[in-house]
């Protein structure tokens, strides 16, 4: 690591960043580095341009990995070398709004009777009835499942931040009897050393692998993602007459407007505003004429 990347680790860390995106961060701004062959702090503004573009007309990555991309560079020059003027030379590439897949409870269910294993078992049932994002199943431990409360830890959330989720008592059955049969010490799912487990993370790969396994098992012909377990608890909450603030709650949401696009998925929601075609007088379909060829006029 150069000294450089050794300074922004030390801010990146000063500022309490989580540890994975610390890594990303990092991992960006050294892939940069690579990519330009010259020093980062004899960068200039054609340098960033000519790199922005690179990233996505050649590369093609998806625009979320482009903004990543720009958040570390942006964090090197402005907040570690404290180039402010280079914040104009790295703007964010403008998002497409597309809404999230989400499952019905059906699929749901499908979903999770296709687990390969009682280990993947317990994950999918663990990321849909908490509604937890990847990195947060990946750091879940024995001692945050609270069995007198009912009540789920999350630690370390998004931003920093704790939060507690009901905890199902389906999902508490399921993981009584995967805590037998796996006897996990300090984390709920335990990832593997050298090909043995161990008592450390699970990777967000093998969560990955096993929601893409079920997803093929079940049929389910949706994009399925570990994140899509997550927006279906949010929508499936809300048409079960959940308000938005809990569902913010629940989420670890910092604003209520990331919470307001499950009302664009809600069926309950979408189908209480009445259409105002409803509302017309129409004739029936099979009083009209069907031939798209102009009728010729009656002779009189």
């Amino acid at each position: 690591m150069t000294p450089l990347l050794q300074r922004m680790r030390e801010e990146l860390v000063r500022r309490n960043y989580a540890e994975s995106t610390v890594y990303t961060y990092l991992q960006a701004v050294d892939a940069f580095r690579h990519h330009l062959g010259k020093r980062l702090d004899h960068v200039g503004p054609d340098d960033l341009r000519r790199y922005h573009t690179f990233l996505i007309e050649d590369q093609k990555l998806a625009i979320g990995t482009v903004v990543m991309r720009i958040s570390a560079l942006r964090f090197l020059y402005v907040r570690v070398l404290k180039r402010r003027d280079m914040k104009e030379d790295l703007p964010y590439p403008k998002r497409p709004k597309r809404l999230p897949t989400v499952l019905s409870q059906e699929e749901v269910r499908r979903l999770i009777g296709a687990a390969k294993n009682l280990f993947h078992r317990a994950m999918l049932m663990t990321l849909y009835a908490a509604g937890l994002r990847r990195s947060e199943l990946c750091r879940l431990k024995v001692s945050n499942i609270d069995s007198q409360r009912m009540v789920l830890r999350i630690e370390r959330g998004k931003g920093g931040i704790d939060r507690d989720v009901p905890l199902s008592p389906t999902l508490l059955t399921t993981l009584r009897e995967y805590w037998r049969w796996m006897r996990p010490q300090t984390y709920l799912f335990p990832g593997t050393a050298n090909g043995w487990r161990a008592d450390k993370p699970i990777t967000a790969k093998v969560i990955w692998e096993a929601v893409q396994f079920a997803t093929r098992k079940a049929g389910i012909e949706k994009h399925v993602t570990p994140h899509t377990l997550r927006h279906s608890y949010a929508t499936h909450l809300l048409e079960a007459g959940a308000d938005l603030r809990t569902i913010q709650l629940l989420l670890g949401h910092a604003d209520l407007t990331h919470t307001t696009v499950y009302l664009h998925l809600s069926q309950r929601h979408l189908q209480a505003a009445p259409n105002p075609l409803e509302q017309l007088q129409v004739a029936r379909p099979d009083t009209i004429h069907h031939s798209r060829l102009l009728r010729k006029p009656d002779r009189p």
